[in-house]
């Protein structure tokens, strides 16, 4: 399963409040995230079949708030497969996993 998808945001359209900082590091440095949905179409326009936009809460969805639009972007390339990520759970403590379980092949 592979897909490579190029686009841009609007940077300037970001809601600062929704940004989320993580942990300081070794180095002092703070990151930011920030969450977006991306969504790919099947249909393209103006050649895009992408769409970036704000991601909602469950509220807002509920309340069928109308998308943040942040940009768009096209496919460029697709082994014609895209499957669902699953989570990756650690049986032994019963916690999700940061990383990528070893399953011996080499990528």
């Amino acid at each position: 399963m592979s897909t490579l998808i190029t686009g841009s945001i609007r940077v300037d359209k970001l809601p600062k409040e929704k940004f989320i900082k993580g942990k300081t590091d070794a180095d002092g440095n703070t990151p930011v995230y920030y969450n977006l949905t991306i969504s790919v179409q099947d249909n393209t326009k103006f050649g895009n079949n992408v769409w970036f936009t704000d991601s909602q809460t469950k509220e807002e969805r509920e309340a069928k708030k109308e998308k943040l639009s942040l940009g768009n972007g096209k496919v460029v390339w697709t082994d014609g497969n895209v499957s669902v990520a699953e989570k990756e759970i650690d049986i032994i403590s019963g916690t999700e996993s940061a990383y990528v379980k070893d399953d011996g092949l080499p990528f």
